[in-house]
């Protein structure tokens, strides 16, 4: 793949004045894949460029044509002769509609700045015409891009077309206590970066703590504010690679913009080199550093008093320092990488047909609880993995829990910056059809948008298995869940009936909890039992035991029930004082029961019902369900018992304690039935062919 790039007219892509355009390109060209067959185009004096494969395209004025159409014709000319794969124009919206004759080349254009203050994009109108010529729309913020799309509807649909890409920035190795009383303000010394605020804020800092410095990185020809201070230094324009140097001893870093910033090279870099950054809380600022301190109003005051807190403060300064270095993932590798997973994306044809014989490549991430040393094997995340392994896919499964877990660190204290890093990597190697996500809600959307924008055609769905009722537990959190990624979601999957929810989730569809051949391994229809009823709760799996002060309104009924029904035998476990079990326990205890009860939290929804089910019904015990459920509409009474009230299930239990005999011929018929309608396989299957919108011959009876 070859690539060109054509920069502004008259960027300096050399060290002396390089602008954020030039240090971006040459920093992800040298880091890409493909730095040896990309050429940047340029026009700017003679200077010795960054990069030996840059062309200078020397222009002579015309009468004719603008500078701007006559610097794209050139371009052209000398582009023609190299015939690249890929033309990436950066920040110059109106050279679009010169580019002309590059039927067989992608386009990709990078805005580094205000969509809407640029020539070529101020117009909703010229911002369809750009998503309709151009192949890939870059911005360096999610402040940009949303700028971009306003007054556009379809949004969701069109912004399948763009992508963020931050700018980035080397990591250095940064030594706390070599960190110096200064602070820094760095970049234009003008009124709209606010260095008139700090000018005058900094002489009182300076005035009232004697032992600390300043320094001022930057010019400004056009504006003149005065600032003089016996320990303030103005170095003027200084060389990129000086100016990160300095950083590294930095101890505060002040960007106090007035104008909209899209993004905010200055403050990406201090956090890259530990300081403690302030920043006003403009434009796409707030997305350089996640630890960064925003001032709530931007005048000399409020800047005086943060400047103050950090000095006074050095264990706030401190954490503020190292909470800026440990969250820094934008560096050179990170997003020149993220750049050619996209070229690759563009170049190469990602179409195929879907057939029965299809084998799909799936991304799995969900728990797969493997740092519970197989006490929580036995769940719904493994029994689907079975079922894509089954039907024959190449599955890649991601335990994002144990990831995190895992990969906890003083540079990355949740784990979550690895987590990301890894998903990232994962699909570029693997190159999935599909994503699919169970629970998996620590992968953040900005996470999917990358790799939506590796490969727009992957099909991303999730599946959830918490209850989603409104009279449910935790309803207001788990409706946030679900629909938090739905920007990029294709379908989703709930063991609840979605047409009886108050939440509209789209493309969303019922699926009962799978069953597996490999789990459900009992048939206690076929022998005599210890116990009657088997119960078992727990107040979270990961906890794992008891937690003192936690219950739900099922102990209320189980204790009520054990106690109406004193001549039936229950073996109740994750209450009144019994600690919950897990995996081969649990099998050894289920074992010695006769009848089950599927008693799940909340108030009883169509269709939905814990995990548990599938544990009871799959082992062949006689299983008790809530009528409430309408899952009567799948099974009858001869392969399930459905009860009304409490004294309705009372009345059965005692019955079929006494007939044992048709008890146990109904636990067969509802285990037959379960594995061969509600399995692993069937489900799994069912997933794909609606996500992938192909006819499956298999048969869904819940469908």
């Amino acid at each position: 793949m070859k690539i060109s790039i054509l920069l502004p007219y008259k960027e300096n892509f050399a060290s002396n004045y390089a602008g954020a355009v030039s240090l971006f390109v040459k920093d992800t060209i040298e880091n890409s894949k493909y730095f040896k067959n990309s050429y940047v185009f340029g026009h700017m004096p003679y200077n010795k460029p960054f990069l030996k494969n840059y062309v200078n395209i020397n222009l002579e004025k015309s009468l004719f044509k603008s500078n701007s159409k006559n610097y794209v014709a050139n371009f052209l000319k000398k582009e023609k002769k190299i015939d690249s794969d890929i033309i990436e124009i950066h920040n110059r919206p109106n050279y679009i509609q010169y580019l002309k004759n590059l039927e067989n080349k992608k386009i990709i254009l990078y805005f580094h700045n205000d969509p809407l203050s640029m020539n070529g994009s101020t117009s909703v109108e010229d911002r369809i015409n750009l998503l309709n010529k151009i192949d890939k729309i870059f911005f360096n913020s999610k402040w940009s891009q949303e700028r971009f799309f306003i007054g556009i509807d379809n949004k969701i649909l069109l912004k399948q077309k763009t992508s963020i890409c931050f700018q980035s920035t080397n990591r250095a190795k940064i030594n706390f206590r070599n960190k110096k009383r200064l602070i820094s303000f760095i970049g234009k010394l003008n009124t709209a970066k606010g260095y008139d605020l700090f000018a005058k804020t900094i002489v009182k800092i300076l005035d009232k703590y004697n032992d600390w410095k300043s320094i001022v990185i930057g010019d400004e020809p056009r504006e003149k504010i005065s600032l003089n201070h016996k320990n303030l230094k103005i170095k003027g324009y200084t060389n990129h690679k000086k100016v990160l140097k300095i950083l590294e001893e930095v101890s505060i870093s002040v960007v106090c913009s007035r104008w909209e910033e899209p993004f905010g090279r200055t403050s990406l870099e201090a956090a890259s080199r530990g300081c403690a950054v302030i920043i006003s809380n403009r434009g796409g600022l707030p997305e350089t550093s996640k630890s960064s301190i925003k001032l709530k109003s931007l005048n000399s005051h409020n800047l005086f008093i943060e400047i103050e807190k950090l000095i006074i403060n050095k264990k706030k300064l401190l954490k503020y320092q190292k909470q800026n270095y440990k969250n820094f993932i934008f560096d050179h590798q990170y997003i020149s990488k993220i750049i050619d997973n996209i070229r690759e994306g563009l170049y190469k044809k990602n179409y195929f047909s879907i057939t029965k014989e299809k084998v799909f490549k799936i991304m799995h991430i969900t728990n797969f609880n493997e740092r519970f040393d197989g006490r929580l094997h036995y769940n719904t995340g493994r029994r689907i993995n079975n079922g894509f392994i089954r039907n024959g896919h190449n599955v890649f499964s991601i335990s994002d829990r144990d990831i995190l877990h895992n990969n906890k660190s003083i540079k990355d204290l949740s784990g979550k910056n690895s987590l990301q890093k890894k998903i990232v990597e994962a699909f570029s190697n693997f190159k999935p059809d599909i994503i699919v996500l169970g629970h998996a809600d620590r992968v953040t959307n900005n996470t999917l948008s990358i790799l939506k924008d590796i490969n727009s055609n992957v099909k991303i769905t999730q599946w959830f298995l918490d209850p989603l009722s409104k009279y449910g537990p935790d309803h207001i959190n788990n409706s946030k869940r679900i629909l938090d990624k739905q920007e990029f979601l294709d379908s989703t999957f709930l063991t609840t009936d979605p047409k009886a929810l108050s939440i509209k989730i789209p493309n969303s569809f019922f699926i009962p909890n799978p069953a597996d051949q490999s789990f459900e391994i009992l048939d206690n229809f076929k022998k005599d039992c210890e116990y009657d009823v088997f119960f078992a709760m727990s107040h979270g799996v990961h906890r794992g035991q008891l937690k003192t002060g936690k219950g739900d309104d099922r102990e209320v009924f189980i204790n009520r029930l054990i106690k109406n029904n004193k001549d039936i035998s229950f073996d109740v476990y994750g209450m009144n004082n019994v600690q919950p079990i897990w995996a081969d326990q649990f099998i050894n205890k289920i074992s010695n029961s006769y009848m089950g009860l599927n008693l799940s939290r909340g108030r009883p929804i169509k269709y939905y019902s814990s995990d548990r089910i599938v544990q009871l019904v799959g082992n062949g015990l006689l299983t008790f369900i809530d009528r409430r459920t309408h899952l009567s509409d799948f099974f009858s009474d001869k392969e399930i018992i459905f009860y009304e009230d409490i004294d309705d299930l009372s009345l059965k239990l005692r019955k079929f304690k006494k007939d044992k005999m048709q008890g146990k011929k109904i636990a067969k018929a509802g285990k037959k039935k379960y594995l061969k309608y509600f399995n692993s396989e069937l489900v799994s299957d069912f997933l794909l062919s609606k996500t992938f919108d192909y006819k499956s011959k298999k048969k869904y009876i819940w469908e």
